[in-house]
């Protein structure tokens, strides 16, 4: 029956704060929810649902309302943030045409990225003099409520004050310029692992240079804190936000001994962090970076206000390999950077990794961040994570990790002498070689390049362009370990590539032949994770009906062509039928025989009958592929 509402009455009317979704139930508190966990684990430790960041910081099960959190003050309520597109075509014209075609599809900044920077990827502008950056804003109006984001590179010619002539000859009001200039010399050198000179040595004419641009008008950011440099090279949450926070300090120092007043300083750096896929931990980081930075204003006695903070979708976590998916993480990753207050976003094209992207990748590019921001209303909620209890223990957490390291960064004299030292390298360094085991071991997951792999998957488009070659930066005064990009998918990726070649020279690829024992319901669950597996580093698995017969077998296996073979079954089936099959497989001719599972009770019986070894969640993946290449390429 349909009811009127002029049928209630006000005293039949209930008030929007007596509304309770789960009036309904039973009350239900966290001790109840543990004791049916524990109820679930029957004996074994709760700590198994407790998983870690590679800070080794504890991601619990559940969480408990964050009870009185304020929001984290940062880009203005409901304000958009800045929807930036890479200008990285080594062509000054073509790059030219692109960030018109950009600025009128969507996009109200743009990034430009020089040949030789940090984050230019093999591209970018070639060169910063006045005839190049004269043809790159051709026809853009700087002063039209536009974004520009520009990166000089250090020993490639000041492009910030080149710039600002040309912002001067155009007759534009440098306060109606919404330009971050975006100088960036520790980070870049960090990348390089040299610098031309000691920092002190550098730092005065580097605050020189700050110092002119503020006297000619322009408001700034000048100068960059960057921490992608650490999450490119493999570097965790923790040792990023601990990174940037030790340039900030270093810019700070810089600029207030070159007489710059210390409120005028601090407002003359931004921020830029990488935003991956991983949700809950980049909107920590955004938000922990906030926390981090006004500390230190109050350590220098000052009022906290917002800093600028930019975010980039992560390079390392972009594959080669089925690139679509990369669409996916840059959604995230924008999600997760637009929610916790990023002040722009730069969201790279899904094609980078494969080369110069064409029309179609950035015009997705472009997208991803328009529907967040258009139709999902994105920025309309300040911090939305405020009371999380998962988020905001993550923050607190990843605030207390970044600050030690900051600390210890701090006492070994400050970013440049940390890196003279390799101190903050040897850190990243081992967070990288622990995030490389987990990828190896497919523990850490990459959809298209570690798993799930589609071999017959059709070539994306980028544009013919080659990546820019420039010659070396001159002498290098300074030494010390580099803070090499990374990408997580590369090692799979070489593989995939050595399939092609393989393919391409010989019509075929190589094989695994699955030996399925049994029934289907008795193989397909180990067989579908051995296909997985082999596919991922581009070795055919031609899969098979079930066998009993181990002569029917073994002449399966050699109309199969491969040289390979993996037995697929359960372990039920492994028990009465492995051995003889493993034996037959080896009279047939096979190079190496696989076992899919652990064996338990039955591994020294089935090495001796043939198994070479055995595959498994968590085994290393990365290894029994490049023993197969080994095997199949002297077959």
């Amino acid at each position: 029956m349909a009811i009127s509402v002029s049928m209630m009455v006000p005293s039949e009317m209930t008030s929007p704060d007596d509304l309770t979704l789960a009036a309904g139930f039973a009350p239900a508190t966290y001790d109840d929810w543990r004791k049916l966990v524990d109820g679930v684990l029957k004996g074994a430790p709760f700590e198994k649902l407790v998983s870690k960041t590679y800070d080794g910081l504890p991601i619990e099960p559940i969480y408990r309302r964050g009870r009185n959190m304020a929001p984290i003050a940062g880009r203005p309520a409901a304000a958009p943030w800045r929807v930036m597109q890479r200008v990285d075509h080594p062509d000054p014209k073509a790059a030219n045409a692109q960030a018109i075609h950009d600025l009128e599809n969507g996009a109200n900044g743009l990034e430009i990225e020089f040949a030789g920077g940090s984050g230019a990827r093999g591209f970018g502008i070639p060169d910063a003099t006045p005839d190049t950056l004269k043809r790159l804003f051709d026809g853009i109006f700087l002063d039209a409520g536009i974004s520009i984001a520009i990166h000089p590179v250090v020993g490639r010619g000041n492009a910030g004050e080149t710039l600002a002539a040309l912002i001067e000859e155009r007759r534009i009001d440098p306060a109606q310029i919404d330009l971050r200039f975006n100088y960036q010399a520790l980070s870049t050198m960090a990348v390089r692992g040299h610098a031309p000179a000691a920092w002190s040595e550098m730092a005065k004419p580097f605050a020189g240079v700050v110092g002119g641009l503020m006297k000619r008008g322009f408001r700034g950011p000048f100068v960059l804190a960057d921490g992608r440099a650490v999450h490119d090279a493999g570097g965790s949450e923790a040792q990023e936000l601990a990174f940037a926070l030790s340039l900030a300090v270093a810019y700070l120092r810089m600029l207030e001994d070159g007489g710059i007043d210390l409120e005028a300083a601090r407002s003359a750096i931004a921020f830029r962090l990488a935003a991956d896929a991983d949700q809950f931990l980049t909107i920590a980081k955004f938000r922990a970076l906030r926390l981090l930075w006004a500390r230190l204003e109050r350590a220098c006695g000052l009022e906290p206000k917002p800093a600028f903070v930019a975010a980039e979708t992560a390079w390392r976590m972009l594959t080669q390999r089925d690139p679509y998916v990369n669409m996916l993480r840059a959604t995230m990753a924008t999600f997760a950077a637009g929610l916790a207050g990023a002040d722009a976003i730069t969201v790279l094209p899904h094609t980078l990794a494969r080369g110069l992207p064409e029309a179609f990748a950035r015009r997705v590019a472009r997208n991803t961040q328009l529907v967040l921001l258009e139709e999902s209303n994105l920025a309309k909620v300040s911090d939305p994570a405020a009371g999380s209890g998962g988020i905001e223990s993550l923050t607190q957490a990843l605030c207390q990790a970044a600050w030690a390291l900051f600390q210890e960064i701090e006492n070994a004299g400050g970013a440049f002498a940390a890196l003279e030292q390799n101190l903050i390298q040897r850190k990243v360094a081992a967070t990288r070689a622990a995030r490389e085991a987990n990828i190896a071991r497919r523990k850490d997951v990459l959809t298209g390049a570690s798993a799930f792999p589609n071999l017959n998957e059709a070539q994306v488009a980028v544009l013919d362009v080659k990546p820019v070659e420039l010659a070396p930066y001159g002498e290098a005064t300074f030494k010390f370990d580099a803070l090499p990009p990374m990408r997580l998918g590369a090692p799979f990726e070489r593989l995939r590539d050595r399939s092609d070649e393989i393919l391409k020279a010989k019509g075929a690829r190589p094989k695994v032949f699955l030996a399925n024992l049994g029934t289907a319901a008795d193989f397909t669950t180990r067989a579908t994770f051995a296909k997985s597996l082999f596919e991922t580093g581009g070795i055919e698995a031609s899969g098979s009906e079930g066998f009993g017969d181990p002569a029917a077998l073994a002449a399966a296996f050699k109309a199969s062509g491969a040289a390979l073979a993996c037995i697929c079954s359960s372990d039920k089936v492994y028990a009465e039928q492995a051995e003889v099959a493993a034996r037959a497989l080896q009279a047939a001719g096979a190079k190496l025989i696989y076992l899919a599972g652990r064996g338990g009770q039955q591994q020294s019986a089935l090495r001796a009958a043939g198994v070479g070894d055995f595959i498994f969640a968590g085994s290393d993946a990365l290894a029994v592929l490049q023993q197969a290449y080994r095997l199949t390429e002297t077959a």
